[in-house]
């Protein structure tokens, strides 16, 4: 998913702890045009830009296709991250700059490596009526970040916890691994809890972690929770309850990793390490949206010959970044 915000913050960013779970609220951003989608973005912010390698978190719908218009986000460019599409309800057409084409459906990752350079566009299907999910974004440690773009697909077994649905689709719980590329430790799963339900989560004691709630009311650790806010555990906790209120099931995302341990710059679709990268990656991006002629030599890669557009990016600030965080 791209960033639409057409005056994107320039964010130096870096993870922060503290000593019990803390309620994160989100702020909803539309994602361009009159017929906006609009997601409730709970990372990064104020409070917390980092959890482990995860820096972004957009949570949308469920939104009925046809009064939002659906996702329809056309080609743009990233760098020196990877993207995690997971859906709930509904589908999304994935293309990209290594030639990847995939259907984007629930219960399924797809994890696009961005690297040194990528694009890709994001279209819900015709036979989407409602669509409903989240996407993730993982920023590659300095060592990583100028690997090579890639793609992967996986569909991870559900697993029964005490009759709570688990889906593990990054990382390691409850004995279920992923076997998904990611170049820190981290941990993602969707997990579905009865009403009235508390389920005892180990947790790695070295990692950051972060409850997202979907749908329901839960308690984390103690902490109330509701949808679309976002739990955070900081470091050395060895597990947690999570509890589902007794008024209706609930869902939930539980993300985690070791702390990144470095400072990174994002701006719009971009992560770097400095100003002057930003500058340098959206000059790239510019220059092959207007000339395909020779993409081998580019940045992005060639563009499918499905793109009827791509989009543009936004003007830089007229100040240099202000390292903060």
């Amino acid at each position: 998913m791209s960033n639409l915000d057409p005056n994107p913050d320039e964010v130096v960013c870096a993870g922060r702890d503290g000593h019990r779970p803390r309620v994160l609220d989100y702020r909803e951003v539309p994602l361009g045009g009159p017929r906006a989608m609009t997601v409730r973005r709970s990372l990064p912010q104020r409070g917390q830009s980092l959890i482990g390698a995860w820096c972004f978190l957009d949570h949308y719908g469920p939104d009925n296709v046809a009064d939002s218009g659906g996702m329809r986000v056309a080609g743009h460019p990233h760098t020196g991250l990877q993207t995690v599409s997971w859906v709930f309800r509904g589908e999304i057409e994935h293309r990209d700059t290594t030639g990847a084409h995939a259907i984007v459906r629930p219960r399924e990752i797809n994890l696009m490596t961005a690297g040194s350079g990528i694009a890709h566009s994001e279209f819900s299907t015709a036979d989407t009526t409602v669509l409903h999910g989240v996407q993730l974004w993982v920023a590659l440690p300095n060592a990583h970040r100028f690997t090579e773009p890639a793609f992967e697909h996986f569909e991870p077994p559900l697993l029964d916890i005490e009759g709570a649905q688990v889906l593990v689709f990054l990382g390691s719980l409850f004995g279920q691994s992923s076997p998904v590329r990611t170049f820190t430790r981290l941990l993602g799963a969707e997990i579905t809890l009865r009403p009235g339900q508390t389920l005892s989560v180990p947790l790695a004691a070295d990692y950051e972690h972060g409850v997202m709630v979907d749908t329901g009311m839960v308690s984390v650790g103690g902490a109330e929770a509701k949808s679309g806010q976002l739990v955070y555990l900081p470091l050395g906790a060895s597990g947690v309850d999570i509890a589902a209120s007794p008024d209706g099931s609930a869902r939930i995302l539980l993300l985690g990793g070791e702390p990144l341990g470095e400072q990174i710059v994002m701006w719009w679709n971009f992560i770097g390490r400095s100003h002057d990268e930003i500058v340098g990656y959206r000059e790239d991006w510019q220059r092959e949206r207007r000339d395909q002629s020779s993409p081998q030599t580019g940045r992005y890669g060639p563009f499918p010959a499905e793109w009827q557009q791509t989009i543009p990016a936004p003007d830089l600030p007229n100040v240099r970044l202000a390292p903060r965080g």
